[in-house]
């Protein structure tokens, strides 16, 4: 390559990175928003959520269309191949981010005129609290291609799996206490459930920075504490 063709090269990977950085930076603000709107009960917020949706899909998109061109054009090899395709999976995680941060939203929409119990608000606070912060620190290892820093995120994953049985076990009881509790709490669960999938697509991510930085998988396992799915079959 001549020295204009490599720069123009570097230039569409910088322009990649950059729609990355304004990707994420909408997940985070939405997803905070949706955790505010669903622990104030206030649907003006939760509105502008589902309609901020709107614009995460559309950087996908362009996102997703500027990896194709750049294949078809250059046809990267080597670490140049990893960083497209690594920022074409780390896209499709955060489109699924926004949505996760759009149902949280149609929750607290469900559940704005109904009284709160403080004690699960709080639980679902501190999970969305991690969640956020996991996400934050997870894209900022991108930005700096710090793989350790992925590793970091990828291993504390169990803490919000963890939040998550226990605000299940929670719920749960407060929902056999009266049957009245049934409604919203069964609305306060499913956001739970979106906030621990978040989780989910931030291990994902920080499992993508450590194949692009390392060029090679994570070989342990993959941390995880959510055993709702047994809990209910258990015996005493």
């Amino acid at each position: 390559m001549n020295e204009h063709i490599v720069k123009s090269y570097e230039d569409e990977l910088a322009l990649l990175d950059k729609k990355i950085a304004h990707m994420g930076g909408l997940a985070e603000r939405i997803l905070g928003q949706a955790f505010d709107a669903l622990e104030r009960r206030d649907p003006k917020l939760a509105e502008v959520v589902v309609k901020s949706d709107k614009s995460i899909d559309a950087l996908e998109r362009e996102i997703e269309e500027q990896v194709v061109s750049m294949i078809a054009r250059r046809q990267p090899m080597a670490d140049d191949l990893r960083h497209v395709m690594a920022a074409l999976r780390i896209t499709g995680d955060l489109e699924r981010v926004g949505d996760l941060a759009k149902n949280i939203a149609k929750r607290a929409l469900a559940i704005a005129h109904e009284s709160h119990p403080k004690p699960l608000m709080s639980g679902l606070r501190h999970m969305g609290e991690l969640a956020l912060t996991q996400l934050k620190e997870v894209l900022d290892s991108y930005a700096e291609r710090d793989a350790e820093r992925a590793l970091a995120v990828w291993r504390e994953d169990e803490q919000i799996d963890a939040m998550y049985n226990s605000l299940f076990r929670e719920l749960l009881t407060y929902m056999m206490e009266d049957p009245r509790n049934i409604g919203i709490s069964t609305h306060l669960l499913f956001g739970a459930k979106n906030i621990e999938r978040v989780g989910d697509h931030t291990t994902n991510i920080a499992e993508t920075i450590h194949f692009l930085v390392k060029g090679v998988n994570i070989t342990d396992d993959r941390p995880k504490g959510d055993d709702t799915s047994t809990m209910l079959f258990q015996k005493d």
